[in-house]
C-alpha cells in the first residue's frame, strides 16, 4: 500500500515564502546544509511517507576527490529531525550516493566505494537497526516493488558525463572500445545481494529494432548511462552514449535512447542518434509504460516536451507553444507536466532564481508555483556542481521534493501540490 503522511509536517521546518509560491513550501534540511536528494524519476520520501533519504557531500566549494566521504541522511517530516545514517566514499556531484528506497522504510539502498581496490557496491541498510548488506552490484534505480536494483557502470559513467557515478581516481576508470560485449546493464537482487550483466551494449545494438548500424559505432566507445524502470517494472530505458573523434580530432557525441524488457529481451531503439543530435534531454517514463516524456528540438528549432512511442512509434509534441526545460514528469492527475530549469538557461530570471513550472499543455498554460535560488557559488569543470532542482513527486502524488540552494548552500524542499492538483 503506497505511504501518505498522515499527520502534519514538523514545525521545524521553516517555510519557504519568497516570491509567493503558489503551494505551501518548507525546507526539510535547515541545519548544516550541503545536501541533495537524488534526481527527479525517483522519490527519496519513505515507502509510509514518514521519512526522506538524501546525500550531504562533503563540501561545495572544490572539484571532488577520490575517497572523500559524503553523508546518508534521513529526516523524518513528523519529528523534523535529520539523522546521518552513515559515511560513504560512492557518490558524485548530481545524483550524490543514488540512494533510495527499497520495499519498506526498513530497506535504505546507496552506493559505497572499497577504497582498497576501488570497487564500487551497493549497501542496503535498516535505518532502524543500522544493520546493513553488502551487494555485490551497485544502485542507479530500484525496480518499482523493491526487489532488485538496474546499473550502468558507475565507474565508467563519468566518461559519459561527469556528476552521475562515482568519484574514482582516473587510472580506475575503464575506457570502452567500440560496444563492449562486458559492458552494459546490470541487474542486483536486492535479496541475495548478487549481481550479473543481463545485456551488454554489444547485444543492445546488434539486436535493436529499429536497427541500429553498429559499423558506426565501432571507434570510439560506447558507454551506458540512465537506465530506468518503467513504472510497472515491465521494461527499461537505456540511454547509449557514444564518444569518438570528427576532423581534426574533434570531439563528438551520439546518443541512442532504446528500451528493451526487464529481462533484457525485446530491444527496441525508441529514438535514434540522429533525432537526439538535433537537441534533446532528460527521457524519462510517461505513466502508462508504453511511452517517454522528453525535451526535444523539434525541426522549426524549438524544444518541446515531446511523447515517444517506447518502441520507435514516433514524436509527438505535447504541445506547439510550450517551451520545453529541465526534468519533466507528468502529473499524477495525467494533465500537467512538472518541470524545472537550469538556472543558466534562457527562461532562468537572470538573478540567481528559476521556477518551477506548473504546466497544461492541452491548453497551452504554464505558471510558475515556485521562483528560488538554484545558483551555487562553484559549479566546477562541466558544472558539475550546479544545482538542479530535479523536482520529485512521492508515492502518493501529493508532495514533491527539489533542491535549491537560495542561501549559498544546497538545501532539500518539500511542496504541497494537493491544492493544484484539485485546479
Amino acid at each position: 500500500m503506497v505511504g501518505e503522511l498522515r499527520e502534519p509536517i514538523s514545525g521545524r521546518f521553516p517555510p519557504y515564502t519568497a516570491f509567493h509560491p503558489a503551494v505551501p513550501v518548507w525546507c526539510i534540511t535547515p541545519g548544516e546544509g550541503g545536501i541533495i536528494h537524488r534526481f527527479f524519476d525517483t522519490s527519496p520520501v519513505s515507502p509510509s511517507g514518514r521519512y526522506v533519504a538524501l546525500t550531504r557531500l562533503p563540501y561545495e566549494d572544490r572539484p571532488p576527490a577520490p575517497g572523500d566521504e559524503a553523508e546518508v541522511v534521513m529526516v523524518d517530516l513528523i519529528e523534523g529531525d535529520e539523522r546521518a545514517l552513515a559515511r560513504t566514499r560512492g557518490w558524485d556531484t548530481q545524483l550524490g550516493a543514488q540512494v533510495q528506497w527499497g520495499a519498506s522504510d526498513r530497506e535504505l539502498l546507496f552506493n559505497d566505494v572499497d577504497a582498497r581496490t576501488w570497487r564500487p557496491f551497493g549497501v542496503r541498510l535498516d535505518p532502524q537497526t543500522g544493520r546493513s548488506q553488502r551487494l555485490d552490484g551497485t544502485i542507479y534505480m530500484v525496480s518499482p516493488d523493491g526487489t532488485a536494483s538496474v546499473s550502468p557502470c558507475l565507474r565508467r559513467i563519468g566518461r559519459a558525463q561527469l556528476g552521475y557515478g562515482m568519484i574514482l581516481p582516473p587510472e580506475r576508470v575503464p575506457t570502452n572500445r567500440g560496444a563492449p560485449d562486458d559492458d552494459g546493464i546490470y541487474l542486483t537482487d536486492l535479496r541475495s545481494g548478487q549481481c550479473r550483466l543481463l545485456v551488454s551494449i554489444a547485444e543492445v545494438l546488434a539486436t535493436a529494432q529499429p536497427p541500429v548500424d553498429v559499423d558506426e559505432y565501432a571507434g570510439g566507445g560506447v558507454y551506458g548511462f540512465h537506465v530506468k524502470y518503467s513504472p510497472d517494472g515491465a521494461r527499461l530505458m537505456f540511454v547509449l552514449r557514444w564518444l569518438g573523434r570528427g576532423a581534426a580530432g574533434r570531439a563528438i557525441e551520439k546518443t541512442n535512447l532504446l528500451t528493451l524488457r526487464a529481462d533484457g529481451t525485446d530491444v527496441r531503439l525508441a529514438l535514434p542518434a540522429s533525432a537526439w543530435a538535433r537537441g534533446g534531454h532528460h527521457p524519462n517514463w510517461m505513466p502508462d509504460g508504453e511511452s517517454i516524456l522528453m525535451n526535444l528540438r523539434m525541426e522549426d528549432g524549438a524544444i518541446r516536451f515531446v511523447r515517444i512511442g517506447c518502441d520507435g512509434g514516433g514524436v509527438e509534441p505535447l504541445s506547439e507553444t510550450i517551451v520545453g526545460s529541465g526534468h519533466p514528469t507528468i502529473a499524477p492527475d495525467g494533465r500537467h507536466i512538472l518541470t524545472d530549469v537550469y538556472s543558466f538557461g534562457e527562461l532562468a530570471y537572470g538573478d540567481g532564481t528559476t521556477p518551477l513550472r506548473w504546466i497544461d499543455p492541452a491548453a497551452g498554460f504554464e505558471r510558475a508555483i515556485v521562483r528560488i535560488g538554484t545558483t551555487p557559488a562553484y559549479m566546477g569543470e562541466q558544472r558539475r556542481y550546479r544545482v538542479d532542482p530535479h523536482p520529485a513527486w512521492d508515492r502518493s502524488g501529493r508532495l514533491v521534493v527539489f533542491n535549491a540552494c537560495p542561501d549559498g548552500t544546497r538545501r532539500v524542499y518539500l511542496a504541497d501540490m494537493s491544492g493544484l492538483m484539485r485546479t
